[in-house]
């Protein structure tokens, strides 16, 4: 008789924490961000995110709280010598929170570590050929995102990024945006979107940009969007979301459309804070 008592006991806890989960999870964050935000990590954000004191007063709260839970949830390692500390952990999180202001948001749930390097980091991977031939391949990154629950960063890039909040470049606001993309499958260019957007009216929007970005790429031809952007559709949807939040004036008089579905889906508007 325990025999068959023991896994249907086993069964029930199981679905019960399963169903409960998201209540706990909910009521921890909940209290963290009843939490007061401590005056060290203040002065930091003043210190590195001039793009902080721009925002609207209801924005600034609903961003420090949003730190308080990404900070308690994630996990910071450091490489090549870096210590990690709360300047590194604010400065990130800051960032990164900017994409979740006034949505609803389960804070990356794919995401559980963020590996910060002091300055651009090499990645070797093996390519191979259309022949079949394998070589390996080196470049320099200044961040990157893998959808199986890490982000990698320089910290120079991140304090630049930080620093400089008109130039349409943020290596943190790209990465978390490939989160964003990631959360329902591989990065694609198209993230689960806001309640009221439709797939169509958002591809054909990034689209035709994109397509456009392709040909100034081709032809060396200025953008407001870097050439990267024309990779694939994932890194124009990362380099469309840097702009969108640092330059967003100049991306609305040249894009409407693009911005309109940005705005959507951030359901946020920079131009008001700018």
């Amino acid at each position: 008789m325990f025999s068959y008592v023991l896994p249907l006991f086993v069964a029930i806890a199981l679905i019960a924490f399963i169903a409960g989960k998201p209540y706990w999870q909910s009521y921890q964050r909940k209290k963290v961000m009843a939490q007061p935000f401590k005056k060290s990590w203040r002065k930091i954000l003043q210190a590195r995110m001039p793009y902080f004191r721009l925002m609207p007063a209801d924005l600034q709260l609903q961003l420090k709280q949003h730190i308080q839970v990404f900070l308690a949830e994630k996990q910071f390692i450091g490489c090549n010598g870096v210590k990690i500390n709360d300047d590194i952990r604010v400065t990130v999180a800051a960032q990164a929170c900017l994409l979740l202001l006034n949505r609803k948001t389960d804070y990356y749930p794919k995401l559980k570590t963020i590996l910060i390097y002091p300055s651009a980091f090499i990645k070797e991977q093996l390519t191979t050929q259309a022949d079949g031939v394998q070589f390996a391949q080196k470049s320099v990154l200044a961040g990157e995102s893998w959808d199986f629950g890490k982000v990698v960063l320089s910290w120079q890039d991140t304090i630049e990024g930080a620093l400089i909040p008109d130039d349409g470049r943020n290596v943190v606001i790209h990465e978390f945006a490939h989160q964003l993309d990631q959360e329902n499958g591989r990065a694609n260019g198209a993230p689960i979107l806001a309640k009221g957007q439709n797939y169509s009216d958002w591809s054909a929007a990034f689209l035709a940009q994109f397509n456009q970005l392709q040909r100034q790429a081709a032809f060396g031809e200025q953008s407001l969007f870097d050439h990267y952007g024309a990779t694939n559709p994932a890194e124009f949807f990362a380099v469309a979301s840097e702009v969108f939040f640092e330059k967003a004036k100049a991306f609305h008089q040249q894009f409407p459309e693009l911005y309109q579905q940005l705005r959507q889906y951030y359901q946020v508007d920079p131009i008001h804070w700018c």
